[in-house]
């Protein structure tokens, strides 16, 4: 009987325990064909804008994990948000985006997954404040809120700005500290 481990399995398992150990200074980069993997999904009020988006994510030089929905049908935003949020969460992707009417359900529910930091961007400031200062992995956005351009720009702000540190990295930290407090 054979106890053996691919290398994905290995990865994650490595991650984890550094992480642990370190804390919000280690960053987990996922790659399929030598490409950081995004994951995005949306509920039927965002359907339509995640679709816009992805190609953009892809130009940006992004491998794209479409989460679902697949269509305009009525669904819960909540099992979209838990996926993409749990995909990030585990490894599987680097980042997450998800698009719901307002955004703000769906930031709620990602940030129920331990290793997740959502944060809702509804203009170009708070998408990169968001990575720039709280290191988020989860995007969320509202798509009855804003239009695609905006949405586009939003995007690629957010999947290009890098963590700040320095005097941000202690408060991410305690965030991180606060959520294994309550894991217990």
């Amino acid at each position: 009987m054979s106890n053996s481990l691919d290398d994905a399995e290995i990865h994650r398992i490595v991650q984890n325990v550094v992480q642990n150990v370190m804390g919000s200074a280690v960053h987990e980069i996922v790659q399929s064909n030598g490409k950081k993997v995004v994951a995005i999904g949306a509920d039927h009020g965002g359907f339509e804008l995640k679709e816009a988006l992805k190609s953009d994510i892809t130009e940006l030089g992004f491998e794209v994990s479409d989460m679902g929905t697949n269509s305009k049908e009525p669904v819960d935003y909540p099992d979209f948000a838990h996926a993409v949020a749990q995909a990030v969460s585990s490894g599987k992707v680097w980042r997450g985006i998800m698009i719901d009417g307002a955004g703000i359900g769906s930031c709620i529910v990602a940030n129920k997954v331990p290793g997740v930091r959502a944060g809702m961007a509804y203009d170009i400031s708070s998408a990169n404040n968001s990575r720039e200062h709280n290191d988020t992995n989860v995007l969320t956005l509202g798509a009855g809120l804003i239009g695609v351009a905006l949405a586009k720009q939003i995007v690629k702000v957010w999947l290009t700005t890098e963590f700040a540190g320095g005097r941000h990295t202690p408060r991410v930290d305690k965030i991180v500290a606060v959520e294994k407090k309550y894991l217990k």
